[in-house]
């Protein structure tokens, strides 16, 4: 990707694009001062064209000489995007699990295109997607209505929804772009008592954001930062804002009016983090985000991006075991379990799973993990297979126990 991106940075520095801009100026130039000529003298629209065939051919071949350039550069991207992603037939197989759920599929791209703020995308999409196909089949436009009933996908038309979406939107960009925390905190605290419900602190960390920021970064009348002002301000709003969360953050309240102490040096003292953090408005807004989304019963990535970004990852690893299988003959006959691991990051792994240390096979519910009274865990299948329902001794340590003495783990 470097040599692409260096092509990229040598193009865009050429000044190629600007003269061929320049270039089909002229010709329109050229055309529009002929038309406003022949339209004043039709008489002389002959002569007119024919002197402009020349100058209109130069024109031409001056931006065909500039774009030789881009053509150039084109074929050298080509080349090296061939050279970077190698054409490599995607892993297939019989079994699709997604082809017998296109409204599953269909809510989680409108879903997407909501949590995107795309409403207006969103809104042809599931007009498109809920059309009445005109199926000669009943039975089958009755299942298919019920599915998408059942998986909520008329409830994304919603004007209800998509309100709450914007409202998220404009809050956002009230917090990223105008340093804005206002609409946040109101949002809040009318839902604070839901917030409380789930632990969250979303609404104290919000009001001490906005102490930090009337405190070292509220600007006066002049437009120069006011220390003085901003200690004043921010103590006022300690007072009359943040009072009622002192029986549950008094240590957090003591610490932001103990900064006051060390204004005139909070680089050095020790509410540096506190006070002089870069990346707290985007950690808090990350933040808000996921309490949002949650409190809409939805999670704080999109789906649809979570499953793409996943299935990048896993592809690589799905080609290189088509290959191995081709090689061996072997077939992959497991529709519910992938036969490789996926290295995914421990955001993307929401389930708690368990691999067999014997059988090297992941636990399911017909075949949960169990653990002997050693404390060692292995799948029931293998427990059954080394037992033969009689004492038997721990493949990890040397203690006997019997195969009704092991406990089942619920993950």
């Amino acid at each position: 990707m470097d040599a692409l991106l260096a092509e990229h940075e040598r193009l865009s520095k050429s000044g190629t694009f600007t003269k061929t801009l320049d270039d089909i100026q002229k010709t329109i130039d050229l055309l529009v001062k002929a038309r406003e000529t022949i339209a004043a003298n039709t008489e002389t629209a002959s002569l007119n064209l024919a002197k402009l065939q020349t100058p209109v051919k130069n024109s031409l071949e001056d931006v065909h000489k500039d774009l030789e350039e881009v053509r150039k550069y084109q074929s050298k991207y080509s080349k090296l995007l061939d050279k970077k992603f190698k054409d490599k037939v995607l892993p297939q197989m019989d079994y699709d699990a997604l082809s017998s759920q296109p409204a599953l599929i269909n809510r989680a791209v409108a879903m997407h295109l909501l949590r995107e703020g795309q409403f207006s995308v969103a809104s042809t999409f599931l007009s498109e997607a809920t059309r009445d196909k005109g199926s000669d089949n009943m039975e089958d436009d009755l299942t298919m209505s019920g599915t998408e009933q059942d998986l909520g996908l008329d409830s994304l038309k919603s004007e209800s929804l998509r309100k709450q979406f914007a409202n998220m939107y404009h809050i956002l960009h009230e917090m990223k772009n105008e340093r804005n925390l206002l609409p946040a905190i109101e949002w809040a605290r009318d839902k604070s008592d839901e917030l409380e419900k789930r632990g969250s602190n979303l609404e104290f960390e919000l009001g001490k954001l906005q102490f930090v920021w009337l405190f070292v970064g509220r600007q006066s009348q002049r437009g120069q930062p006011n220390m003085y002002e901003g200690r004043q301000h921010a103590l006022e709003y300690v007072r009359q804002e943040l009072s009622h969360f002192r029986p549950r953050y008094l240590r957090e309240l003591q610490q932001l009016c103990g900064a006051i102490a060390f204004c005139p040096n909070l680089p050095q003292s020790p509410y540096r983090r506190t006070f002089l953090n870069n990346d707290a408005w985007d950690e808090l807004a990350i933040s808000f985000t996921k309490e949002f989304c949650a409190l809409l019963g939805l999670s704080a990535d999109s789906p649809l991006y979570i499953a793409a970004t996943a299935g990048a990852i896993a592809l690589p690893h799905f080609s290189k075991l088509q290959v191995i299988m081709k090689d061996k003959r072997t077939e992959w006959t497991t529709k519910h379990e992938i036969p490789v691991e996926v290295p995914l990051p421990p955001s993307y792994r929401f389930h708690s799973i368990f691999v067999c240390p014997v059988s090297k096979e992941q636990t399911t519910d017909q075949n949960p993990p169990m653990m002997m009274p050693c404390g060692h865990v292995v799948a029931k299948e293998s427990l059954l297979r080394l037992s033969k329902n009689a004492r038997f001794k721990c493949p990890y340590c040397p203690n006997e126990s019997h195969p009704k003495d092991a406990m089942k783990i619920y993950m």
